[in-house]
């Protein structure tokens, strides 16, 4: 099992704890997969935090 699949399997199960509580659980299970998701890959190293940043910036490389 990859830490990407590991890190959405966590957020999964946090988040469906809140299921019972309505649609805004839904919303919260999503968010909770995403960061999961996103955290598994920064671990990987297929996903870099520092060109990320420069992108939602607006900075551009060459």
């Amino acid at each position: 099992m990859t830490p990407t699949t590991k890190g959405m399997l966590i957020g999964a199960v946090l988040a469906l704890t809140a299921v019972a509580f309505g649609f805004w659980a839904m919303i919260l299970v999503a968010i909770a997969i995403a960061i999961g998701y996103g955290v598994g890959r920064v671990v990987e190293g297929k996903l870099d935090l520092h060109s990320l940043s420069d992108t939602l910036r607006g900075r551009r490389s060459s």
